[in-house]
C-alpha cells in the first residue's frame, strides 16, 4: 500500500509503506497518538523518544519535533493521532470549571499505559476512518472531547498540561538556540517559543551572538553539514534536511559560497 492519510477534523490516520519517513514540525497543539504497527522516533527538547507498536503517546504543545517513522519488515507503519485543540480545551474548561492547579514540570512527551479505556477509544474511531464520506464536524468534535475526558480519567496529571493556556515564558535564548538551530522554522516561531516578540528576539539575539539570527543560523547549519560531508562521508542530499535547510539547491549555493567548493566535492 502506498502512503495515505485519512482525516476527520482533529483526527488523522496515517499509513506509510516506505522504509522510513522523517521530517520535522512545530506542534502548536497537544496530541494523543497510537501506533498500530511499526515504530517511531521523536526528538524533542534534546531527548530522543522511541514508541513501538501498541503504544500510546502524548506530546505537549509548543514543541519543535523531529521524527522518523519505521514500518515493520515487509509491512506498513500505521498510526492515528488526535489533535487536542485549544478551542475544545477552553470550552471544556468553562463547561466543567477545570483549570490547572500548578505548573507542570514533567516530560514534554509521555508514554501512556495501554489501559482498556484508551484501547477501546481507538477501536471506536475505526468506523469513522473507514468510510469515504466526510464525517460530521459535530461527531468529530465529540470524539476529540471524549479523548480529553479519557486522558484525564487515566492520567490525572495531564490536567495541569491541558488547561494551561499561558504563553511560553521568557527562557534562556542562547541555550535554546544552540539546542534547536537545526529546526527550519521562521524567526517569529523561535521568538514565540523563547517568550519574546520578534523585535525583542532579534535584539537579544544580536546582543548575545554578535550577529543577526539569519546569519548565525546559516553558519551553524553549514558548519554541521561540512562536518557530516567531510568527516562522515555523507552526501549533500543526505544532510541538507538534517541540518536545517529545506531546499537542496539553496543549500548547495550557500555551501559553495562559504567553502569555495560544491558540497558534492
Amino acid at each position: 500500500m502506498s502512503e495515505k492519510d485519512r482525516r476527520m477534523p482533529g483526527i488523522l490516520y496515517s499509513c506509510y509503506s516506505q522504509t522510513s519517513r522523517d521530517g520535522e514540525q512545530f506542534a502548536p497543539h497537544h496530541s494523543f497518538s497510537y501506533i498500530f504497527s511499526g515504530a517511531s522516533e521523536l526528538f524533542v527538547s534534546g531527548t530522543n523518544y522511541r514508541f513501538n507498536q501498541g503504544e500510546f503517546r502524548f506530546v505537549r504543545k509548543n514543541q519543535l519535533v523531529r521524527f522518523v517513522k519505521h514500518p515493520p519488515a515487509g509491512g506498513e507503519f500505521r498510526t492515528i493521532s488526535v489533535r487536542l485543540d485549544e478551542v475544545t480545551l477552553r470550552s471544556m474548561s468553562s463547561e466543567y470549571d477545570w483549570s490547572m492547579s500548578q505548573e507542570y514540570k514533567g516530560e514534554n512527551v509521555l508514554l501512556l499505559r495501554p489501559v482498556p479505556l484508551l484501547t477501546n477509544y481507538i477501536d471506536s474511531l475505526s468506523p469513522y476512518l473507514n468510510v469515504d464520506t466526510p464525517v460530521n464536524d459535530v461527531i468529530s468534535g465529540l470524539k476529540v472531547k471524549e479523548a480529553v475526558l479519557l486522558l484525564l480519567e487515566t492520567n490525572p496529571v495531564l490536567k495541569d498540561v491541558l488547561f494551561d493556556f499561558s504563553e511560553p515564558g521568557k527562557i534562556d535564548l542562547e541555550a535554546y538556540m544552540n539546542e534547536n538551530y537545526r529546526f527550519n522554522v521562521a524567526l517569529s516561531r523561535f521568538a514565540y517559543l523563547t517568550g519574546r516578540s520578534l523585535s525583542t528576539f532579534k535584539r537579544d539575539f544580536e546582543r548575545i551572538f554578535r550577529t543577526t539570527p539569519n546569519r548565525w543560523l546559516q553558519q551553524k547549519r553549514l558548519s554541521d553539514a561540512y562536518y557530516l560531508i567531510k568527516e562522515r562521508g555523507l552526501k549533500s542530499s543526505e544532510v541538507y534536511l538534517e541540518v536545517g535547510f529545506k531546499d537542496l539547491s539553496h543549500f548547495s549555493q550557500a555551501f559553495k559560497k562559504a567553502y569555495g567548493m560544491a558540497p558534492s566535492r
